[in-house]
């Protein structure tokens, strides 16, 4: 099977960046004359396609080789249900992509910080991806990274955590905000209107964790929860400082009732309710599953989670990029939701 042409043979043809090529496909300005007459050149003489006109052929029934491609993934560093799901949403992905000869490679970031974030990002570009797959801080040095990448003809698609003011090429992941007002829905219903609540995010420079909070609280709002009785709590989604934050929240907040667990700690928030003998006499609602999830929905620890489809937010980014590298076909949509499912006790299988 012969190679496509791809716009770094044209880039290597013409002497010029991929993003001058990008530019000069879409018709963008700042491209002088002599450069733009140089790389249209190359594209004849390597026969290039841009991924639009790709697709036109296709569209008219003449069938293209399916072009070799490397796919990227950036994780962030979180463990849990998370990163189960998700890498077995990527694993299947391979799986089914392997037939249309992609390649996926993964890197894990071991921080919160953006610049390892960028050098994971650079690792994945040297090792020649031409499209990938990110969840990472909503930061602005990664947006533009994201924005620069995009100048190079390498599309970016975000999921679990979007990248709103980037040039991202789409987001596939919970609509937050509608699963915090979920949360805030159920839980207004279970506590009186004079109680105190206990909202535990992991970290707000994450869009997805910011956007789910924002939305919960807005609806407390709504159902007549007033902002002083809400304790907003950051905890890294770390397991001794929730225990310890949720243990001086017992102590110190007489009209506690309930906790809104909007990050990954769960169990720290748990075994701290039970030290404290407050099992079953606190509301606890918690986001996305996995079997120690469901065991503490089983033994009445957890009252409700709402979850999430992490597999396709590991599946899908892939699909859509090999569909877009391969056959010239954009995503339908710059927002594509996942499913939101409430899960108790009575419905844990």
């Amino acid at each position: 099977m012969s190679k496509r042409p791809t716009i770094q043979d044209v880039a290597e043809r013409a002497g010029v960046s991929r993003g001058t090529v990008d530019r000069v496909l879409n018709n963008r300005s700042y491209v002088r004359d002599e450069v733009r007459e140089r790389v249209m050149a190359a594209i004849r003489e390597t026969g290039y396609l841009s991924p639009r006109e790709a697709h036109r052929r296709m569209d008219a029934g003449r069938p293209l080789p399916l072009t070799p491609v490397k796919l990227g993934v950036l994780l962030p560093n979180w463990g849990g249900p998370f990163h189960a799901e998700v890498s077995r949403g990527i694993q299947a992905a391979r799986a089914a992509l392997a037939e249309r000869h992609a390649e996926i490679r993964v890197c894990m970031c071991e921080t919160d910080l953006p610049v390892e974030a960028i050098e994971l990002l650079d690792e994945l570009l040297g090792w020649g991806a031409q499209g990938i797959a990110l969840c990472a801080l909503e930061d602005v040095s990664i947006e533009a990274k994201v924005n620069e990448l995009a100048e190079q003809g390498i599309p970016c698609i975000t999921f679990n955590s979007d990248l709103p003011n980037s040039r991202r090429l789409c987001f596939i992941g919970q609509d937050y905000a509608k699963s915090g007002r979920i949360a805030a829905e159920l839980l207004s219903k279970c506590i009186p209107a004079d109680a105190q609540v206990l909202a535990m995010a992991g970290n707000l420079e994450y869009n997805g964790h910011r956007t789910r909070l924002d939305g919960f609280c807005r609806h407390m709002a709504a159902k007549g929860f007033a902002a002083s009785q809400i304790e907003v709590i950051e905890t890294y989604n770390n397991y001794r400082l929730t225990f310890n934050r949720v243990t001086e929240a017992i102590r110190t907040m007489p009209g506690l009732r309930a906790i809104y667990m909007a990050n990954r700690s769960v169990t720290g928030c748990v075994d701290a309710v039970r030290a404290a003998g407050m099992t079953g006499r606190l509301r606890i609602i918690a986001h996305d599953m996995s079997e120690r999830r469901r065991q503490m929905l089983r033994e009445g620890s957890l009252d409700l989670t709402v979850t999430q489809d992490l597999y396709r937010q590991g599946y899908q980014p892939l699909t859509l990029l090999c569909d877009l590298l391969q056959q010239g076909r954009s995503p339908e949509s710059d927002l594509i939701s996942t499913d939101i499912s409430i899960v108790c006790a009575q419905n844990t299988d």
